[in-house]
């Protein structure tokens, strides 16, 4: 069974990406934050895994799951 790869949106020179678990490069480079959370939810989505969303100083923000999860937490953001 191969390991989930979660998608990550990055601050990128200056820019936004999307990147992906265990990559070398990221995946795509946007002009805004939404574009990137938008092209990487449908990443996210496909992959059945983690969307985890970065400020710029490269903190977590927040994170979605797309995943089948036997064990969900409570979510109380939504």
């Amino acid at each position: 069974m191969s390991k989930k790869k979660d998608v990550h949106v990055v601050p990128h020179k200056g820019k936004w990406a999307t990147r992906t678990e265990g990559a070398s490069r990221v995946g795509s480079i946007h002009d805004t934050q939404r574009d990137a959370i938008d092209k990487g939810r449908g990443q996210a989505k496909r992959n059945q895994s983690e969307l985890v969303i970065h400020r710029e100083d490269g903190r977590i923000r927040d994170s979605d799951s797309y995943g089948n999860d036997p064990h969900p937490p409570k979510d109380k953001k939504h």
